[in-house]
């Protein structure tokens, strides 16, 4: 692509819908889906592989969020990175923009060895699972999650989730931060938070007690640390169950159903200790859950590279190393008015497609999309409008290109686990 290309933030974020959603969770051996439906149609999918059992309960395959002691085993300048033995198979890796804040000496531009040494142990938090032949992304940035704030130890301040667009809401929220932050020698010193939305609509009080549980969630790890022999796992996040009752379920949600009984107490636990009106949400369903609503179906699809449209049109989603590649195909599709009014038409129905596509199979990395040509400068704008609105759902953060006189749309998704479908699968 042309140096020229500046990519556009997909700034849009998820909003209010009036909708009927529902969350769909299955229980299986060796994993747990959760599913996400807005009036019966699947617009979230999260599959947890699960590797056994610990302490009674099932641990996730997934270390997002894990807040290790680990030891730095090799500083490489030339790279302007570090690797961290974090006590898993492969090292993870820690940038030099996750370690800037570790620099020993105020500096405009540190180095990598300006932040870290080789033997020393360091407190970092997985920010990207193990893929393939990779090891975990890791960042020395600690933030603990809860139902209402994102808690950022140290790092005192308060920001609004950008999925937050009401000017309103935003002020209100900063004024109640202020309020928060007021009262920080009594829930931890120098702290800083991130409101997320469903803080929206939040009494100052609910989110002083979310705030106080996440301060005393920090203390308990700092205690852990004061002992701990790196490598040393001293945190983990809420297992699926939990977090998907902490991200997903909204105000929008009218019911969570649970195929698996232990499932379904642990997910009510959570509710009555951080969420008590979303309990009576919850209901616990026969098996077969995601055959009933179709879901089973969907899942099938998304094995298959190519997504074919009522209208006849197509999409073929092809991953290689390097990149994601979507072709847009008009196939028996044919509009009354040409070939510019066919493509216009047949544009507009992939793009709303594409960012659901993408977001259900999980593709990172950078995604290039190969419209049918257009000429008239509208119709590509309008395109690309419909592309950007397909996309901004996405709880990922996202980037888009303008198009380019080839018709090309690039795309950059960060990828934090592995894809649903593999290389050479999907």
């Amino acid at each position: 692509f042309h140096d020229s290309i500046r990519f556009w933030p997909i700034a849009c974020a998820i909003r209010e819908r009036h909708m009927t959603a529902e969350i769909l969770i299955n229980v299986g051996p060796g994993e747990i889906r959760i599913a996400h439906l807005c009036h019966g149609r699947l617009e979230q999918l999260n599959i947890e592989r699960l590797i056994g059992a610990e302490e009674g309960t099932r641990r996730c395959h997934s270390h997002i969020g894990d807040i290790v002691l680990g030891r730095v085993q090799r500083v490489l300048p030339g790279m302007q990175a570090a690797f961290v033995d974090i006590g898993l198979e492969r090292a993870g890796f820690l940038g030099l923009r996750e370690a800037r804040m570790l620099a020993r000496q105020p500096s405009d531009q540190p180095g990598i060895s300006d932040c870290v040494r080789e033997g020393e142990a360091l407190l970092v938090q997985v920010v990207k699972d193990p893929i393939g032949e990779k090891g975990a992304r890791l960042s020395a940035g600690i933030t603990l999650p809860g139902r209402l704030l994102v808690m950022k130890p140290e790092k005192q301040g308060i920001a609004i989730s950008r999925r937050v667009e009401d000017e309103n809401q935003r002020t209100a929220l900063h004024e109640l931060g202020q309020a928060l932050l007021a009262e920080g020698d009594s829930l931890a010193p120098g702290t800083g938070f991130i409101f997320r939305t469903a803080a929206q609509g939040a009494a100052l009080q609910e989110l002083k007690q979310d705030a106080a549980a996440l301060a005393e969630a920090w203390r308990c790890i700092q205690d852990r640390r004061r002992s701990a022999r790196a490598p040393t796992t001293l945190y983990r996040d809420l297992g699926p169950i939990e977090r998907a009752m902490r991200d997903i379920v909204r105000g929008d949600v009218g019911r969570v159903l649970i195929d698996d009984a232990g499932a379904a107490e642990a997910a009510r636990a959570y509710c009555r200790k951080a969420m008590p009106g979303a309990e009576a949400h919850i209901e616990v369903t026969p098996r077969g859950l995601f055959d009933r609503f179709g879901v089973e179906e969907e899942i099938a699809i998304l094995s298959q590279p190519r997504v074919r449209f009522p209208s006849g049109a197509w999409i073929t989603i092809e991953s290689t190393e390097a990149l994601t590649a979507v072709d847009v195909n008009s196939g028996s599709f044919t509009q009354s008015g040409g070939l510019e009014e066919t493509g216009f038409a047949v544009n507009l129905e992939a793009s709303a497609e594409i960012g659901r596509q993408i977001r259900l199979r999980g593709i990172g990395g950078l995604i290039v999309v190969d419209f049918i040509h257009l000429r008239i400068e509208d119709h590509r704008r309008r395109v690309c409008e419909a592309l950007e609105k397909s996309l901004c759902f996405d709880r990922a953060p996202v980037q888009i290109s303008p198009m380019t006189e080839f018709d090309i749309v690039a795309i950059t998704r960060k990828r934090s686990r592995e894809p649903l479908m593999r290389r050479g699968s999907v």
